[in-house]
């Protein structure tokens, strides 16, 4: 009997709490290698960020593996609210992370310099990998500006972000953003650094797309809540999530925006999504109402987008099962 390969990733987010769960559910998939991964310091703050993340991968057994957390160097054109920003430090304090210290400190370990290295590796071995982004995508193109045939190192780029026919997610009652920037057409991951997405339309073709269009729908449920809060007593990953979206449950706008992304690598992913529209976009790189706007303009390279679940209760089953575990 042969098994097939598992599909090397690398995984670059911004330690929001929803990127800790879609780390959690990333590792639980057994037809995934995790390859390293990257933090960009957007939704976050960076030292209490990479603490936290060191003991995530501490209590996901990442470390174990020999998996590499980094930081990215890269730098943004927006800065996301201090307020939305914190999310990392209280995530630290979460009861399943009691037992873990923090395994990192500064000077980090680069993470442009490990995906140019597992990028050369990818390419040397005929294996690309596969990069799942659920933040900015600041930190592939940066690397792909400096050393753009490591482009070839890359099979699929999957990045949730952008909101294509639905309003943006600038503003919400919990933070204060000066009018003037406060455009209802973009999405934090875009309006972050417009300018790396469009970096990104103009080198790919074909980047698996999951705006706001799609992850607005992936609300985290009551009957999630229970079923998930059933669960952790009996699974300490469950137990991990619980905790992690308790943090957020006075806070109704928020979304398993990344996790519905993380999904589309799983082996329910036909169950789950409706088929993508292929669509040429770009992005509004200046613009006071307008800039992170993601629309459609015609003779650029055509992308795939994900509007639609095909089945929302196959997704809530799926992360639910992949759940049922304990690390």
């Amino acid at each position: 009997m042969t098994t097939s390969k598992p599909t090397p990733v690398i995984f670059n987010h911004s330690a929001a709490i929803d990127d800790f769960v879609s780390t959690a559910v990333l590792s639980s998939m057994p037809n995934i290698e995790i390859k390293g991964i990257v933090v960009t310091n957007a939704d976050c703050i960076a030292t209490p960020a990479m603490d936290t993340s060191s003991k995530v991968h501490q209590f996901l057994g990442l470390d174990k593996k020999g998996i590499p957390l980094t930081l990215s160097m890269s730098r943004g054109w927006n800065a996301f609210p201090w307020a939305y920003r914190k999310d990392c430090i209280t995530m630290g304090t979460i009861e399943s992370l009691y037992p873990y210290k923090s395994h990192v400190e500064p000077p980090y370990q680069s993470g442009e310099e490990m995906i140019e290295t597992l990028l050369l590796e990818a390419m040397i071995m005929s294996d690309p990998v596969v990069v799942l982004a659920t933040g900015p995508i600041t930190a592939i193109t940066d690397v792909l500006k400096k050393r753009p045939e490591l482009i070839k190192g890359i099979k699929d780029v999957i990045w949730m972000g952008g909101a294509i026919f639905v309003k943006g997610n600038l503003y919400d009652k919990t933070v204060s953003i000066p009018r003037e920037i406060a455009n209802d057409k973009a999405e934090w991951n875009a309006f972050w650094d417009p300018f790396a997405v469009n970096e990104m339309f103009n080198r790919f073709s074909g980047v698996h797309m999951f705006p706001l269009d799609i992850t607005d729908k992936a609300k985290i449920t009551d009957k999630f809540k229970t079923a998930l809060a059933s669960q952790a007593k009996t699974f300490n990953l469950s137990q991990f999530v619980s905790e992690a979206y308790g943090l957020v449950k006075d806070e109704p706008f928020y979304e398993m925006w990344n996790t519905l992304a993380t999904c589309f690598l799983g082996t329910s992913a036909s169950t789950i999504f409706a088929d993508p529209e292929e669509i040429s976009l770009t992005i509004d790189e200046w613009g006071n109402d307008t800039q992170g706007w993601i629309h459609q303009m015609e003779n650029r390279n055509p992308q795939s987008v994900y509007f639609n679940m095909k089945n929302s209760d196959a997704f809530y089953d799926y992360v639910l099962g992949q759940l049922k575990m304990n690390v």
